[in-house]
């Protein structure tokens, strides 16, 4: 598996984890973020690269700072 797709899965499960801390579902970040429903599916499923204008809508709607969604613990 390549370092990219690494960072994607990573990153996706990341929000995936925050998102259900905070009690959201995908339509609802989707909607915090200004984003579409699927986007944020596809994010979570690391189907897609992000933006840095999108992971910052992303960190605003989930209330955390960019840093935060960038950092990965070593088990993820």
């Amino acid at each position: 598996m390549t370092s990219n797709k690494i960072v994607l899965i990573k990153f996706g499960e990341k929000v995936r984890d925050l998102r259900k801390k905070k009690g959201l579902t995908q339509e609802e970040l989707a909607f915090k973020a200004e984003l579409h429903r699927t986007y944020i599916g596809m994010i979570e499923r690391a189907e897609k690269n992000i933006t840095l204008t999108n992971i910052e809508k992303i960190a605003n709607a989930l209330e955390v700072s960019i840093n935060d969604l960038m950092i990965f613990e070593s088990g993820e």
